[in-house]
């Protein structure tokens, strides 16, 4: 195993992340509220699940992620991944943290941080303008 990560949602964002630092390797510990939402993971995650409330700082803490390299905030809550992302970067200063927001203004709330946001509104325009103007190889117009 070549990385501690710590990802907190496991919806199709989380979980597909898991699944492939899982495979690329990685020692991944991946947290929701929903034990359900691990049916998501594929059968050969070798990581770990955990079911854990995301604002439940013990829960938190148990599970790993103060000594976590890597954080991957992808809740549901633009407010709940806000208030991880703060937590990971202020009080166990990860090297790494990504946060997943629908809100691209709450983008501004994490300026001066050590955190990369995510939006995934942001990257399908992107995609599709891409595939509009034909310019992902191997995609007609």
């Amino acid at each position: 195993m070549k990385n501690n990560l710590v990802v907190i949602g496991c919806g199709r964002l989380g979980s597909s992340i898991a699944n492939y630092a899982s495979q690329s390797g990685d020692d991944v510990i991946i947290i929701d509220s929903d034990e359900s939402s691990f049916d998501r993971l594929d059968e050969l995650f070798s990581g770990y699940s955990k079911v854990a409330d995301a604002t439940d700082v013990d829960a938190l803490e148990d599970a790993g992620l103060p000594s976590a390299r890597e954080a991957v905030i992808t809740t549901g809550n633009d407010n709940v991944n806000l208030f991880l992302a703060h937590l990971c970067a202020k009080k166990y200063q990860i090297p790494y943290i990504y946060v997943r927001f629908d809100d691209p203004d709450k983008g501004l709330l994490i300026q001066g941080l050590n955190v990369k946001a995510i939006y995934p509104f942001q990257l399908s325009r992107d995609r599709f303008s891409l595939l509009r103007d034909g310019t992902i190889p191997g995609e007609d117009k």
